[in-house]
C-alpha cells in the first residue's frame, strides 16, 4: 500500500483510509473487527471515526463506533501500528444528545476528546478534525450561500486556542478541518501562522466523479499549503458502483434503508452521469468502484481516500482500486462525462 505524507507533519498514512461510520448501525462488532482486520493485511495504516459516529447518529447508538474501535485496538495491541484520526461534533441543534447540540468552545471540545479517548482506549490521537464549522456556511450540499451577520459563531481563536492546549498536552499530535470552505481553510491557516496556534494539515471533504467543488477553490489551497483531502464518499454513497441505477433499491443498501439523508446523490444528472461512468469502466475492463477509487488517487491534491464498507467483500473490492493507475484514454473519458454532467451531485 502506497503511503503518502500527511501535510507537513512528517507522518505518512495509507493511501486508503479505513472509514468507520457504518460500524454500530449497519455493521455489528464482529464485523467491525473483520474489516479492521482485512484493511491491516492490505497496508492499510489509517483509520478514520468520530465522536458521533455511527450514521445516522441517535442517541442510543452515537460513540458506539469509537468503542468498536477501542476494543479491537486494544485485542490486537494495534495502536502503534495505525494512524487514528477522529472529529469533534460542530454545532448541532438536531443532536440534542451531543452535549445540548454540541459546539466548537473549549470546554466542548476538551469534554469531547476525553470521550472519545475513553472509548478509543488510548491516550492520544494523531489527528483531531473539527467536523464541520461552529459558523454558518455551506456544507453537506448545500448552495446558495446567504451570510447571518447574527451568528454566534463560536471564535476560530478560541477552537483552535483549546486545541493548541490539547496538543502541548499530549492529548493530539495534529489537527484538521472537515466539510469546510476556502474561506474556512485560510482563516484557520492564517490565525494558525499568526497567532502561532495549531496548523491544519489535512482537510476531509467530499470528492468523487459526481462531486468535484473541491477543485474549484479548496485544490489549490491543498497543494499550496500542504493541507491535502482526506476524501470521504469517493463511491458517492455507493451511487458510483451502479447498483443503484435504474430504480434498484438493493436490500441492506446505505441508500435503500437511509435515502431521505443522501438526496444530493439523486438529482436530476446524477443517473446519467453514473450510468455514463459505469459504460466507462466496463469497456475498459475495470470495476466502477475501483476506476472512482483509482480516479480520486490520481489528484495532486488528494492525502488519503476514505474507504466505508458494510461487508469484508466490498471492503477487498475498493481497497484493490489504489492498485489501478487509469489509462490516459480512461482519464480523457471521465473528462467527457464530467463537461457534460459537472458536479450534478454537490
Amino acid at each position: 500500500m502506497e503511503q503518502r505524507p500527511l501535510g507537513r507533519t512528517g507522518l505518512q498514512v495509507s493511501a486508503i483510509c479505513l472509514g468507520t461510520m457504518t460500524w454500530g448501525q449497519q455493521n455489528d462488532e464482529a464485523e467491525a473487527f473483520a474489516q479492521m482486520d482485512l484493511a491491516i493485511e492490505r497496508g492499510v495504516t489509517f483509520f478514520d471515526t468520530a465522536e458521533m459516529y455511527p450514521v445516522p447518529p441517535t442517541p442510543e447508538t452515537q460513540g458506539r463506533t469509537e468503542t468498536y474501535i477501542g476494543n479491537w485496538l486494544e485485542s490486537r495491541g494495534a495502536r502503534d501500528r495505525i494512524v487514528l484520526a477522529s472529529k469533534v461534533t460542530g454545532r448541532s441543534p438536531d443532536m440534542p444528545f451531543v452535549r445540548g447540540g454540541s459546539r466548537l468552545d473549549r470546554k466542548t471540545i476538551e469534554t469531547a476528546l476525553d470521550e472519545s479517548l475513553k472509548k478509543l482506549k488510548t491516550d492520544y490521537l494523531d489527528l483531531y478534525q473539527l467536523h464541520w464549522p461552529d459558523r454558518v456556511t455551506n456544507f453537506f450540499g448545500m448552495r446558495g450561500f446567504e451570510f447571518d451577520s447574527d451568528d454566534d459563531a463560536i471564535p476560530l481563536e478560541e477552537t483552535f486556542g483549546a486545541l493548541a492546549d490539547l496538543a502541548a498536552s499530549g492529548k493530539i499530535r495534529h489537527v484538521g478541518l472537515s466539510n469546510d470552505t476556502p474561506w474556512g481553510a485560510m482563516e484557520a491557516l492564517r490565525l494558525a501562522d499568526s497567532n502561532g496556534l495549531p496548523r491544519a494539515v489535512s482537510i476531509q471533504n467530499p470528492y468523487n466523479l459526481l462531486n468535484r467543488i473541491f477543485e474549484v477553490g479548496l485544490a489549490e489551497i491543498a497543494i499550496r499549503e500542504d493541507v491535502g483531502l482526506l476524501a470521504y464518499s469517493p463511491l458517492a454513497g455507493g451511487v458510483l458502483t451502479g447498483k443503484y441505477l435504474d430504480g434498484n433499491q438493493p436490500d441492506g443498501a446505505r441508500m435503500t434503508l437511509f435515502g431521505e439523508r443522501y438526496t444530493r446523490y439523486f438529482t436530476p444528472n446524477a443517473e446519467p452521469a453514473t450510468r455514463a461512468y459505469v459504460e466507462i469502466a466496463r469497456r475498459h475492463g475495470l470495476h466502477p468502484a475501483q476506476m472512482a477509487i483509482a480516479y480520486c488517487l490520481s489528484r495532486s491534491f488528494m492525502t488519503s481516500v476514505i474507504i466505508g464498507a458494510t461487508s469484508t467483500a466490498q471492503l477487498e473490492t475498493d481497497i484493490a482500486g489504489a492498485e489501478i493507475a487509469l489509462a490516459p484514454e480512461v482519464l480523457e473519458a471521465i473528462e467527457e462525462v464530467q463537461r457534460r454532467y459537472p458536479d450534478p451531485c454537490p
